[in-house]
C-alpha cells in the first residue's frame, strides 16, 4: 500500500470513528405548530433548539423525532388540520432512525426520528453531509487504489 494510500484510508478512519462516536444525548428542535406556527416551517427558528441532556423528565435522549398529523374532515368538533410536532426522542425500537405511518378514522401521522443534532429540521430521506463525505472518502479510495499503475 503506498503513502497516498495509507493517508486517505488513515483520513476515512478518523471521519468514520467520529461519524460513529458515541454522544450520550441529542440536540433536537422542540416544538408543535398548534402553539407555535414556526414549527411547521421547513427550516424552524433557532429559538426552537433545546439540548435532550438538559431535559429533567429522567429520560436519556438517543434522537430526534417529527411528527406530522393530518386531520382529514371534521372528527368531534375538531377542523381539518395539520400539526407539526417536533420533539426529543428514546424510542429503541425497530423505527430508529426511520419514519412509519399510522392511520385512522379522520386522520393520519408520518412519524420520523433521526440520530444527528437538530436532524429533525428536514425531511428525511437526504444523506447528511458527514454520511456523504464518509462515502466518497472510501470511494475515492477505492478508485485510487484500482486505477494506480
Amino acid at each position: 500500500m503506498g503513502p497516498k494510500l495509507r493517508l486517505i484510508t488513515a483520513a476515512c478512519c478518523v471521519v468514520f470513528i467520529l461519524e460513529n462516536s458515541g454522544v450520550s444525548a441529542v440536540r433536537c428542535f422542540e416544538c408543535n405548530s398548534h402553539n407555535d406556527s414556526r414549527c411547521a416551517e421547513k427550516q424552524p427558528p433557532e429559538e426552537l433548539r433545546t439540548d435532550c441532556a438538559t431535559k429533567k423528565d429522567g429520560a436519556k435522549y438517543t434522537m430526534c423525532r417529527k411528527i406530522v398529523q393530518i386531520i382529514e374532515f371534521s372528527v368531534n368538533g375538531l377542523p381539518p388540520n395539520t400539526r407539526v410536532i417536533r420533539t426529543c426522542g428514546y424510542d429503541e425500537s425497530n423505527y430508529k432512525g426511520r419514519c412509519y405511518q399510522r392511520g385512522g378514522f379522520g386522520g393520519r401521522q408520518e412519524v420520523c426520528s433521526c440520530l444527528k443534532d437538530y436532524c429533525n429540521a428536514a425531511t428525511p430521506g437526504a444523506i447528511p453531509v458527514s454520511k456523504f463525505l464518509m462515502i466518497s472518502c472510501l470511494l475515492s479510495s477505492l478508485i485510487y487504489a484500482f486505477t494506480r499503475n
